[in-house]
């Protein structure tokens, strides 16, 4: 990592990298190789941030952001003592690290650092701008949504959107969102705001959330057309006009022996073999499974319980000024909270928002009879939520709409992330969706997070960023 990050002190813009959740500044290791080799040190100086590493991103999206904000501020002042000059600030998020790098901003922005500089790329690469929240039904998803919230931490609340940020009783992603808060208007001094988001794979953080959308065009990427962006690889899909409804046209007709009538007996006894040993593995995989997943959730529950004792220490220890942060002059901003009343409701209950909606989507013509006639005065929940319920109808009205123009339906997401979707729309967004295809573990290939053969298609993404949307 050092041969890639630092820089040369006459490099005139700063270029800041925030890693993820249980992540460390190595996962962002190709992220600054690609970025060094298309820039040298004298013309952009790196940063990887550093004090959130592993357990430490348990501590919440708020914490995380003050470190952030302080470690940017301490390497501009060393920077400048050195005798060099920033003139220019870049900041790119990776997962968690995408929210961290949005509240580190509204600090900055507050203090008056963001005045001195010109802020050109906010990019963000898989990150879960509306939270981690299933909107689908079922009792695994109603787990999910109850227990993934309390086994983060901190963090997990507000991933879940059921914290309470300080005095203003919103959770913190409805506040981040907010078209009257520091965090949007520190946002919007950036001169290019970037996503990508994985269409498929991602266990971490779906699509929806990523490229803070209100639908998910991707769910059967079977019966739908994909256009790539070219000069990608078929990795990078295209952003103006990614996909459409319908099947793909069929393949050309294989060429292959399989579908020779000359085939041999022992070609065919060949592929019986090979399919006789990938139902063998596959079966060995599931007894593996049921014997040892018992044994993980368990360790994994206890893991939970530890660090959610260690990270409330650290952050009571913070609050008192005890964590190495001078948080004094923070603290002050958070008296002014940077954000004016929130106008509406949001629902109080965050711990069952999944079951408040009986359908993945909103307005689909098998239950838009029987919708309108449930949402009473109060949601199953008892929650008054009139204004919730008006959000509901308008995005019922816009999901037939949709349909009916042959989009996509809309997800029923709580009427918090259809405000934020909005909201941050309204700052405008270059968005490229990105389809993995050589592993199921997109979220960690899309920033190639260590080196190996089958996530090489994330470099054809780091060498997009770097060449057609970094502005240096």
């Amino acid at each position: 990592m050092a041969e890639y990050s630092g820089g040369s002190l006459k490099a005139d813009h700063l270029c800041v990298l925030v890693h993820g959740l249980w992540g460390n500044p190595e996962h962002m290791a190709s992220v600054a190789k690609a970025l060094r080799a298309q820039y040298p040190p004298e013309h952009v100086y790196i940063l990887v941030a550093k004090r959130n590493s592993g357990s430490f991103t348990y501590d919440g999206i708020e914490l995380g952001g003050e470190r952030v904000c302080v470690e940017i501020e301490e390497e501009l002042e060393a920077i400048k003592n050195r005798g060099g000059h920033i003139a220019k600030l870049s900041i790119v998020g990776y997962s968690l690290g995408g929210l961290v790098a949005r509240y580190a901003i509204g600090l900055l922005s507050a203090r008056g650092v963001l005045d001195q500089l010109e802020c050109l790329n906010f990019t963000a690469f898989a990150s879960p701008f509306l939270g981690v929240r299933t909107p689908l039904r079922g009792l695994p998803n109603q787990l999910w949504n109850v227990m993934g919230a309390r086994t983060l931490c901190m963090s997990g609340r507000q991933l879940f959107g059921i914290d309470r940020f300080r005095d203003t009783g919103k959770p913190l992603l409805a506040v981040l969102a907010d078209p009257n808060s520091i965090f949007m208007s520190g946002l919007a001094r950036f001169r290019r705001r970037t996503l990508y988001t994985n269409i498929t794979n991602d266990r971490s953080a779906v699509h929806y959330t990523t490229a803070i959308s209100k639908t998910d065009p991707y769910t059967d990427l079977a019966n739908v057309t994909v256009r790539y962006l070219p000069g990608y690889d078929d990795v990078i899909l295209d952003p103006t006009n990614p996909v459409s409804p319908g099947a793909p046209p069929p393949p050309s007709p294989s060429k292959s022996s399989s579908s020779n009538p000359q085939t041999t007996t022992k070609a065919r006894q060949a592929l019986l073999t090979a399919d006789a040993e990938r139902l063998a593995k596959r079966a060995a995989f599931f007894v593996g499974l049921a014997l040892f997943l018992p044994l993980g959730v368990v360790a994994f529950l206890v893991n939970s319980a530890i660090q959610t004792v260690r990270s409330s220490r650290r952050v009571a220890r913070h609050e008192r000024g005890l964590e190495g942060i001078q948080a004094d002059a923070l603290r002050e901003l958070r008296v002014n909270l940077w954000i004016r009343e929130v106008r509406g409701a949001v629902e109080e209950r965050y711990e069952e928002l999944s079951g408040a909606q009986p359908q993945a989507y909103l307005g689909t013509a098998e239950n838009d009879s029987g919708s309108e006639g449930s949402e009473s005065d109060e949601n199953d929940d008892g929650v008054d939520s009139a204004s919730g319920r008006g959000i509901l109808a308008l995005e019922r009205k816009r999901s037939r709409t949709l349909e009916g123009q042959g989009g996509f339906p809309t997800l029923a997401l709580a009427p918090y992330q259809f405000a934020a979707v909005d909201a941050l729309d309204q700052l405008g967004w270059r968005k490229y969706p990105v389809w993995i295809h050589k592993v199921r573990h997109s979220h960690a290939a899309i920033i190639v997070r260590t080196e190996k053969e089958s996530f090489s298609e994330g470099k054809v993404v780091l060498r997009h960023w770097v060449t057609d949307e970094f502005l240096a």
